[in-house]
């Protein structure tokens, strides 16, 4: 029988090396917009590190609040570019992970932390380039007792995010690519990218083309009241 909420599962599907890899330039925002809007892990969680993508396969860790033990088993069996991806409970009393962890972590290949929660030794994270986003800062540290989950289906910051899932993380934020989605949007990722470099080069020629908005105005019914000049 299944010990439900204390019990640990294999990832049952990745996304090929070859297609993260191609990621490795994209930015958030085309990861969004081209995936509606809604595949994005929300605002308050923040990058803590002082440069570097995250990008990576998330293994999933869902512990109670305040309890990281499952999160250190995560790290055991977590294979190289894979992210620690954890659900615990957006609360930030006591932190997940520090610099002990950050530091088994890149000896495993680990390639990122992803916590809603908090995290601590947070100077460790600031001078370096492993990307670590959490929710939040304190210096209690965690217990040491479970439950807790591990490459099942968790919520983070808004978002749910699947075992295998694929985890892009810059400036702006995290996106979630569905791990079988991620080559239908990287194409369609690519077709932005170009479409966007024509804007700028029109924008730099002059040329771009703004009756869009007019256009919408008027089909959203918006009153336009002409401003007479000044005298």
């Amino acid at each position: 029988m299944s010990n439900i909420g204390f019990r640990i599962l294999p990832i049952t599907k990745r996304v090929d090396k070859g297609i993260i890899e191609q990621f490795r330039n994209v930015v958030t925002p085309h990861i969004s917009d081209n995936l509606n809007r809604l595949h994005s892990i929300g605002p308050k969680l923040r990058p803590y590190h002082k440069e570097g993508k995250l990008l990576g396969t998330a293994i999933t860790v869902k512990t109670r609040p305040g309890d990281n033990l499952m999160v250190h088993k995560a790290i055991d069996i977590a294979e190289p570019g894979d992210v620690i991806v954890v659900d615990a409970g957006g609360d930030t009393t006591n932190a997940i992970v520090g610099e002990i962890m950050l530091e088994i972590s890149k000896k495993r290949g680990i390639v990122g932390f992803v916590i809603d929660g908090a995290i601590r030794d947070t100077g460790a994270f600031m001078k370096g380039d492993f990307p670590v986003y959490a929710k939040g800062v304190t210096h209690r540290g965690p217990y040491k007792d479970g439950p807790g989950e591990i490459n099942v289906s968790i919520s983070v910051g808004g978002m749910v995010v699947h075992p295998g899932d694929l985890l892009v993380g810059d400036e702006d934020g995290l996106a979630v690519v569905p791990v079988e989605k991620a080559e239908e949007v990287l194409e369609l990722v690519k077709k932005q990218e170009l479409k966007e470099q024509k804007m700028f080069q029109e924008i730099a020629n002059g040329t771009l083309d703004r009756t869009w908005i007019d256009k919408t105005l008027k089909e959203k019914g918006c009153e336009y009241v002409e401003f007479a000049d000044k005298i």
